[in-house]
């Protein structure tokens, strides 16, 4: 693997200068790609891309089996990176590194086990499938979990014989570099390329001949541009964007359970998660419990200090004009909603009631530490508002309903629909968003089926 990151003078995006968002401390500056570095590096990647996939699956596993023990050896400095650049508590980033050294041991399981068919033909003739790499990936990862995510992409393609090219978001750049670094060890040259850029170095990249499947990970307007971006050039296109995920708390449950489920969905990583709880529709019946105790659980993040910042100003920016708006419109605050003295890009825990589906904090993905609450009159009212929604990321249901239960795990037209945990969730599950979330399975054993294409054999006989 070969690390990008070079210092010319004539880059096409500014120099990425990143501070801490807990006290605005620099980090430092990384020089981005220029425009004519972008072609070499996909060359390189095709190049390699001709021997790496005739290499054996068992061999390609192996080497990744020694990248994810690479990652843990280096488990407390990426942890300690991703901490100075996006202000995720310390024990959470480790989480996430830890995270991505699994899933790269799955894969590492999964990639040589990936396999075709046999296929029923002539009695006197061979007929299978065999799923072949497709070339070159580029991976374009968030900073929202940036390990964790660029290890199960990055892990997905070379195990299955594809060539890599990873552009680590902007907004943790160092954290990018030093991953970069220690896979550095695992893989031969050309393999894994890591390239260092912002927006612009992100669409050369897409629009370049060559590439032949694109991963992203991050907003669906930028996941819009990309596929329509591949349009053009033919390449592949797997999507995890944007959610605006609900919540639905149905009568009969314990209004102190469902709140503590409410505030983990909605202040986990300051609310920066793509499924993140991003509006809540409570039945009518337990709405006044649920709101005292979702505002105690928010209260109490803020008096211990528990919760992160967000990951810069901008976002922050971004969060409190939605949180204003929607109050301006009529919610009312019961905490937070306020934008802290000092330094960092700190933001409370926000609960707003009274809200209305055409609020801002309603119809878009915050992405920050705020529950909206929706008081509804029935379970039909409120899965008909959940499911009433451009995005179709996931959906969390609590119920003590087995009905309810069935029914919203029928109706409800997101990729993931939980019930009754909000962050529950088997090993090696796969899901497809749907509508303005994406498209294409990014994650989980089906990643293995993105990531190559089906060959069909048909061996007769000579005549």
């Amino acid at each position: 693997m070969s690390l990008i990151h070079l210092m010319g003078t004539d880059a096409h995006d500014a120099p990425m200068t990143i501070v801490d968002p807990r006290d605005g401390s620099p980090v430092g500056a990384i020089e981005s790609l220029t425009p004519l570095d972008i072609p070499p590096l996909v060359g390189r990647a095709s190049d390699a891309f001709a021997w790496w996939s005739r290499v054996p699956p068992g061999e390609r596993g192996a080497m990744l089996r020694h990248a994810a023990s690479l990652v843990a050896d280096r488990a407390p400095a990426l942890a300690r990176m991703n901490t100075r650049e996006t202000g995720r508590p310390q024990d959470q980033a480790l989480e996430g590194v830890n995270a991505a050294v699994q899933t790269l041991l799955q894969y590492a399981e999964l990639g040589p086990l990936h396999r075709g068919e046999s296929l029923r033909g002539p009695v006197d003739a061979t007929d299978y499938s065999v799923p072949e790499p497709r070339g070159v990936v580029l991976v374009l990862t968030p900073w929202n979990d940036p390990v964790a995510v660029a290890a199960g992409l990055i892990g997905a393609a070379v195990v299955s014989g594809n060539t890599v090219i990873h552009k680590p978001s902007e907004r943790c750049p160092h954290l990018g570099s030093l991953l970069g670094e220690v896979l550095a060890e695992a893989f031969p040259a050309d393999v894994v390329q890591t390239a260092m850029g912002g927006s612009a170095v992100g669409n050369l990249l897409v629009e370049q001949p060559g590439v032949d499947v694109i991963a992203h990970v991050g907003s669906t307007r930028t996941g819009e541009r990309i596929a329509r971006a591949a349009a053009l050039t033919g390449a592949h296109v797997i999507r995890e964007n944007g959610g605006n995920d609900p919540l639905v708390v149905d009568q009969g449950v314990d209004p102190v359970w469902a709140a503590e489920q409410a505030a983990l969905g909605a202040f986990a990583n300051a609310g920066q998660l793509c499924t993140s709880v991003e509006r809540i529709y409570v039945h009518e019946r337990v709405a006044d419990p649920f709101v005292l105790a979702l505002v105690a659980e928010a209260r109490h993040r803020e008096e211990t200090g528990e919760l992160g910042p967000l990951v810069d100003r901008r976002l922050r920016e971004a969060v409190h004009r939605q949180v204003s708006a929607s109050v301006g419109q009529g919610a009312q605050v019961r905490a937070g909603a306020y934008v802290p003295d000092g330094a960092g890009s700190y933001y409370p825990a926000t609960v707003l009631t009274e809200c209305a589906p055409g609020m801002p904090v309603m119809t878009e993905e915050t992405f920050g530490p705020v529950a909206p609450v929706q008081v509804v009159g029935g379970f039909d009212e409120a899965l008909e508002l959940a499911g009433r929604d451009r995005y179709g990321l996931a959906a969390t249901v609590l119920t003590s309903s087995m009905e309810n239960a069935q029914r919203a795990a029928s109706e409800l037209p997101f990729g993931t629909v939980k019930i009754n945990d909000v962050f529950g969730g088997a090993p090696g599950g796969s899901a497809e968003p749907r509508r303005d979330s994406g498209s294409g399975y990014g994650y989980g054993p089906r990643l293995l089926d993105e990531m190559t294409t089906t060959k069909v054999v048909h061996l007769g006989l000579p005549a």
